[in-house]
């Protein structure tokens, strides 16, 4: 069966080309209309890397979209954030309803000598899946939308030395309000929450009950969050704004929590537990035990005697 194409834009004007745009006004930065592109191929479905940033606003996708492993419906306007290097799968068959929206996007290189370059790392909805998509209300989606125009505004007008900075404070700013828009996620889809905190429980639950801790080692981050069909970036996000904790900061709790439990109902010595737990070497137990209790496993179990 032969591999399907994945395309490659490293530039803002060879993603403009496949859809069908006119070339862009700027060459490292570009408000797209959403609706009006049209991908120049007769595929039904696409795969690219790309090497600039996108930011999106969409509504009415009718086809499928998938970013990394994950698919998601678009049945209602919603954000997505890819960055470089990232690979991206598209249907491109015509829908019912034509989509609507903007797509931001941005080259690295308009970011070079700005502290932009090295703060965008810190936002982790770029490493979000697209079914951990932002969810906007109407004032929020005008917030974000009113901040598109103007950045556009911007690289219309004859470009001088102030317009660089004006636009990098411009997408700033947008991230800043994208990552607040997201933190109330967190909070107001509950019910969803709910069931992956509650899914997170039981994996880490059946893990600490296996005996094949021993061959597995401790659950990562990543494993956990591949069995919750989520991304390690969400599930970090996610906890810590319901926990206060990281993702290895509460594997590790529920690792004290069961630590315990057998240091005080069991004869196992500790070295046994730590084995049992995952752990190759006991001082590496003994060590993160006692940085989480201020005790050791044995004066721990020796306050029970």
């Amino acid at each position: 069966m032969k591999s399907k194409k994945v395309y490659t834009f490293n530039t803002v004007t060879e993603f403009h080309k496949m859809g069908g745009l006119p070339k862009p006004e700027h060459p490292l930065v570009s408000l797209v209309d959403y609706g009006a592109v049209e991908y120049q191929t007769d595929e039904k479905e696409i795969s690219w890397l790309q090497n600039f940033y996108s930011i999106g606003l969409k509504r009415n996708i009718q086809g499928k979209f998938r970013y990394g492993q994950q698919q998601y419906d678009f049945d209602e306007g919603l954000m997505a954030f890819v960055s470089p290097g990232q690979l991206v799968h598209l249907s491109t068959e015509k829908p019912a309803i034509r989509p609507s929206g903007f797509l931001l996007l941005i080259h690295p290189d308009f970011m070079w000598n700005t502290p932009l370059a090295k703060n965008v790392k810190q936002y982790d909805f770029f490493g979000y899946a697209v079914n951990e998509a932002l969810f906007l209300s109407e004032k929020e989606e005008a917030v974000i939308i009113g901040i598109f125009e103007n950045i556009q505004r911007e690289y219309h007008s004859n470009i001088d030395k102030f317009s660089q900075n004006i636009i990098i404070a411009q997408i700033e700013l947008l991230l800043n309000y994208c990552e607040r828009f997201y933190q109330r996620q967190f909070i107001t889809r509950k019910k969803g929450n709910h069931q992956i905190l509650e899914r997170l429980e039981e994996i880490l639950a059946d893990s600490f009950n296996s005996s094949n801790l021993v061959n597995s080692g401790l659950p990562t981050a990543q494993y956990i969050a591949g069995l919750l069909h989520i991304s390690p970036n969400y599930l970090g996000s996610l906890l810590k704004a319901t926990t206060g904790q990281t993702t290895q900061q509460h594997i590790h709790s529920k690792l004290i929590e069961k630590a315990k439990e057998k240091l005080s109902t069991t004869n196992l010595s500790v070295s046994e537990i730590a084995y049992e737990l995952g752990f190759e070497h006991p001082q590496s137990f003994s060590k993160l035990f006692k940085s989480k209790t201020n005790i050791s496993p044995l004066e721990f179990r020796q306050s029970f005697n």
